[in-house]
C-alpha cells in the first residue's frame, strides 16, 4: 500500500507519528477503524452514494473509468485510490481535485486526536481521514477502492452502498488472503452487502463459484460478465440496450473488461444523470498512470527516433497475463522488456507468459524502489533468458541501436512505475 514511501509536505511529521501507533504496516480488521470512526462521529454515514472496487487487477483502472464516466455527465467524484505512484496525495480526490497538503494535514490532524494514541495501523488513520474529508465536501460520488483484500480492509465500513464491484482475480497477496483462488475470491466477496449490485468482469470458475454463492446469501444481484453483460471491441450491451464505444481511454483488450465492469455497476444504480452519451465520451477519456502509459519525457528522451517507450505496473501472474495477451499487438517491431519487482511477487509466473514476446528482457532496480527483488533473483525465475541491465536509464543505454525502431516496455512493480514516472518528469 506504499505508506512507508511517505506522504511529504506538512502532514509527513503527523505519519511519522502514526507508523508508530501499531508495529504492523498491515493488520487485516476493521474494529480499530470502527471504533475511530465513531469518536469521528461517524462520517461514513455521511458520504454521498459509494461505488466500492475490489478485485486483485484492474481495480485502479475501474475506478478511472467510474470517475471519467461521473465527470463527462457532469457530475463531481470523490475517489480514493492506492497506492500513489509519485506523490502520497493521488490518493485522495475531492470533488474531481487532488487533496491539498493543507486539507490531508488538517484532516489527519483531527484523526490522529481523535483516535488519542490507540493502537492502530498508518492504512486505517489514512482511510478514516479520507473518509472525514469526503463526509464535509459535496459531490454526486465516491469511488472507493480496497486496499488490501475486501472483507476486512478499512475501506470496508459503508453499510450500504450503491453499488460494488470486483475486478479480476488472481493470485496475489497469499500470505493474507489465503493460498487458493477460491479463498481469495472469499475475502473479496467480502464488500458485498445485502441487497445491492455487485458486478464483476471475466472470472475462473474457482472464484466466480464463490461470488455467486455469497450473492445468494446475501440476495445480491450478481452481474457477472457474460451473463448479465457483454463487452466487446465496439461496445457494452446489457438488459437496458447497447451503447457504442468506439475507443477507450486505456489501451490494452483487458481494460474493455474493466470498463465494463464501470459501466455494469453505474447502470444498476442508475443514477438519473447517467446517459448513454456520458458513458461513451467517459470511456473514451478515462485516464490512469502506469496501466500501458506510454512516457514521452526525460528517459523517452534516450531512445532514438522513432523508438517508443511505455509503462505498466502490473506486477503479480494475473497482470503478466494481461500484458502477454496485448503484446501481439506489437508485433509490428522489436520489444524490448525491462522488468523490475518486488520481493514476495510470483516473478517466475508473471515473466512466463512476457517471455515468447521480447526480443530484449533486461532485469533492473532502482535505487528507490520499495522492497526491490535483486536483478539476479529476476534472471534466475526468467530461466536465464534475462540479463542484468542494473538501473532503467542504464537499461535503456544498452540497448541494441542498430535494430529497426522499437519499442521499450518498463513493467513489474508499482513501485517500479513510481520511480520511472519521477524520472521521466
Amino acid at each position: 500500500m506504499n505508506e512507508d514511501q511517505g506522504v511529504g509536505g506538512r502532514a509527513e511529521p503527523i505519519v511519522q507519528r502514526l507508523q508508530a501507533l501499531h508495529p504492523r504496516l498491515i493488520d487485516l480488521s476493521l474494529g480499530r477503524m470502527e471504533a475511530l470512526l465513531a469518536k469521528l462521529g461517524h462520517p461514513e454515514r455521511r458520504l454521498p452514494p459509494v461505488l466500492h472496487v475490489a478485485g486483485t487487477n484492474g481495480k485502479g483502472s475501474t475506478c478511472a473509468f467510474l470517475r471519467a464516466i461521473t465527470e463527462a455527465a457532469g457530475r463531481r467524484a470523490h475517489v480514493y485510490t492506492s497506492p500513489h505512484l509519485v506523490r502520497f496525495h493521488e490518493r485522495i480526490r475531492l470533488a474531481g481535485e487532488l487533496v491539498t497538503d493543507d486539507a490531508l494535514t488538517a484532516a489527519l490532524e483531527e484523526t490522529e486526536a481523535a483516535n488519542a494514541g490507540a493502537p492502530i495501523s498508518l492504512f486505517e488513520v489514512i482511510t478514516a481521514a479520507a473518509i472525514l474529508l469526503f463526509s464535509r465536501v459535496p459531490a454526486d460520488v465516491l469511488v472507493l477502492e480496497v486496499g488490501l483484500g475486501g472483507r476486512f480492509d478499512a475501506t470496508n465500513v459503508i453499510a450500504r452502498p450503491a453499488a460494488t464491484a470486483i475486478t479480476s482475480i488472481s493470485m496475489d497477496h497469499m500470505e493474507f488472503l489465503g493460498d487458493t483462488l477460491a479463498k481469495i475470491a472469499f475475502e473479496k466477496a467480502g464488500i458485498m452487502k445485502p441487497g445491492v449490485p455487485c458486478a464483476t468482469g471475466r472470472q475462473r470458475a474457482e472464484a466466480l463459484d464463490v461470488f455467486r454463492a455469497r450473492a445468494a446469501e446475501l440476495d445480491v444481484a450478481l452481474l457477472a460478465r457474460d451473463e448479465a453483460w457483454r463487452m466487446d471491441d465496439t461496445g457494452f450491451a446489457d438488459a437496458r440496450g447497447r451503447i457504442a464505444l468506439p475507443s477507450l481511454g486505456l489501451p490494452g483488450p483487458h481494460q474493455r473488461d474493466n470498463a465494463g465492469i464501470a459501466i455494469a455497476a453505474l447502470r444498476a444504480w442508475n443514477p438519473a444523470w447517467l446517459t448513454d452519451a456520458a458513458i461513451a465520451e467517459g470511456a473514451a477519456r478515462a485516464e490512469w498512470p502506469a496501466r500501458l502509459q506510454r512516457l514521452k519525457g526525460r528517459l523517452a528522451a534516450r531512445l532514438p527516433p522513432g523508438w517508443e517507450l511505455w509503462l505498466d505496473g502490473g506486477h503479480n501472474p494475473g497482470a503478466g497475463e494481461v500484458l502477454a495477451a496485448h503484446l501481439p499487438h506489437w508485433r509490428d517491431r522489436p520489444l524490448h522488456l525491462l522488468v523490475g519487482m518486488k520481493q514476495g511477487k510470483g516473478a517466475r509466473d508473471f515473466l512466463r507468459p512476457l517471455i515468447p514476446f521480447a526480443d530484449t528482457l533486461l532485469a533492473v532496480r532502482e535505487a528507490g524502489q520499495h522492497l526491490a527483488m535483486t536483478p539476479e533473483a529476476i534472471v534466475e525465475a526468467s530461466g536465464g533468458v534475462a540479463r542484468i541491465g542494473g538501473t532503467v536509464a542504464e537499461a535503456l543505454a544498452s540497448l541494441p541501436r542498430e535494430t529497426p525502431a522499437a519499442r521499450v516496455l518498463v513493467c513489474g512493480s508499482l513501485y517500479l512505475a513510481g520511480e520511472v514516472l519521477k524520472a521521466d518528469g
